[in-house]
């Protein structure tokens, strides 16, 4: 099992940027698929970005392709998320997640942390 918080959300305008971190623990961090997921309310938690393992493939849902990018530090054990041009619709609560090895989904969440984008 790996623990994750997250941090770096917080209140925005539109068009501004966000970086948030995502700091694990406990498992090896070069054991797990790493993804990005947000809930906004009363919507379905939806798949945001996700990077393999060795960081050689990344995944973005349509709507923030070209305007959020993830990566990871294994030095730190740490996932990101720059976000920039944000929209109000970006707004909701970020959650980290992780997803050991062979497994088939993810299976570690952080806490979650809030995006505001206002207009």
């Amino acid at each position: 099992q790996v623990q994750l918080v997250e941090s770096g959300g917080g209140l925005v305008q539109a068009g501004g940027s966000l970086r948030l971190s995502c700091a694990a623990s406990g498992r090896t961090f070069g054991s797990y698929d790493m993804a990005w997921f947000r809930q906004a309310p009363g919507k379905e938690r939806e798949f945001v970005a996700g990077i393999r393992r060795g960081g050689g493939r990344i995944y973005y849902v349509d709507s923030v392709k070209g305007r959020f990018t993830v990566s990871r530090d294994s030095a730190k054990n740490t996932l990101y998320l720059q976000m920039s041009s944000l929209k109000p619709e970006d707004t909701a609560v970020y959650y980290c997640a992780a997803r050991y090895l062979t497994k088939a989904s993810y299976d570690d969440w952080g806490q979650g942390t809030q995006v505001t984008v206002s207009s």
